[in-house]
């Protein structure tokens, strides 16, 4: 290639540096969005143990208490590549989860050192890891995923929930590799006209979602930015929090109620005595979760009577 300097490795990367800058700020909004929805989604779920925990309405996973010394989210990751290391870091220092509530199943365990002193198990084995979990992110290479699914689909426990971010494999196509529906899997799109210098590519993920104004941006509810994440996934997050519940055999009004009070608590705060001014008015009343129905028309007419 003496002569021919189009096919030199660094031809052009000058002039179309600027070209290039968007690319590598949109990947690194992707994983500070998938970060961020991730903690919120396992916090959700911590929430909602913890609720369940202090109403004691039903004995959680008895069996599993016998176990272990603490009721906590057990929290696995499978891949220990760029998002796998990043979601970690997140939880461990953004999402409040302590080490030895998080395991990360990898073929180079060797290499997350940095983990392992924090108390995060590492090792390789899938299947472990899968029937450990509540909650398991799949963070391994699209390439991969089908003989991962081959190998733990039948270790899956009815209350564990799949949470993909291989962004090549479908939903479909994950829900027939796992044999479950069980499985969220967060779809983005980029809209026309809004920056992406946001994500700053100096700043680590932990860094970013330190900054008030990133938190906003990553907001599923918040005004729509340059990186959005399509509006199932909310949904789907809130019924894995009642699956969360009624996967016990709580009544689902029971549920309701209860995920009511993670999601809109009351404001316990009251004025002091020595106010001298009049106290100003209640806030209205959140707009609760209300169910209308509780199962579709179409497994509806699939019922008996009786059922």
């Amino acid at each position: 290639m003496l002569n021919l300097k189009t096919f030199e490795p660094d031809y052009g990367v000058e002039a179309t540096e600027e070209h290039l800058l968007p690319l590598k700020n949109s990947a690194k909004g992707l994983t500070v969005n998938a970060c961020a929805h991730a903690v919120f989604f396992c916090q959700l779920l911590e929430a909602t143990k913890q609720k369940q925990k202090i109403n004691e309405r039903i004995p959680l996973y008895a069996q599993e208490l016998k176990e272990t010394k603490h009721l906590s989210l057990r929290i696995g990751i499978i891949g220990g590549g760029h998002v796998g290391k990043q979601l970690a870091r997140v939880l461990l220092e953004l999402g409040g989860f302590p080490g030895n509530n998080i395991q990360i199943s990898t073929r180079q365990p060797e290499t997350l050192s940095e983990f392992q002193v924090l108390g995060v198990d590492c090792f390789y084995n899938n299947r472990k890891l899968v029937g450990w979990a509540d909650v398991v992110f799949l963070c391994c290479l699209p390439s991969h995923l089908p003989h991962i699914c081959s190998e733990v689909h039948k270790e899956l426990r009815k209350s564990s929930v799949i949470y993909s971010l291989v962004t090549a494999i479908s939903l479909s196509r994950l829900k027939q590799l796992l044999s479950s529906s069980a499985i969220l899997r967060p779809q983005y799109i980029f809209t026309d006209g809004s920056p992406l210098t946001l994500w700053e590519m100096s700043r680590t993920v932990v860094e970013a979602l330190k900054d008030p104004d990133v938190v906003q941006a990553t907001c599923p509810l918040g005004p729509m930015g340059a990186i959005a994440v399509k509006p199932k996934w909310l949904e789907a997050v809130f019924y894995a929090a009642l699956n969360s519940y009624t996967c016990q055999d709580l009544p689902y009004t029971e549920a309701l109620k209860l995920l009511n009070k993670v999601c809109f608590p009351e404001d316990a705060t009251t004025p002091s005595e020595e106010q001298k001014s009049p106290p100003p008015p209640p806030p209205p009343p959140p707009p609760l979760f209300v169910c209308e129905n509780f199962i579709n028309e179409a497994f509806a007419s699939s019922l008996t009577p009786d059922e």
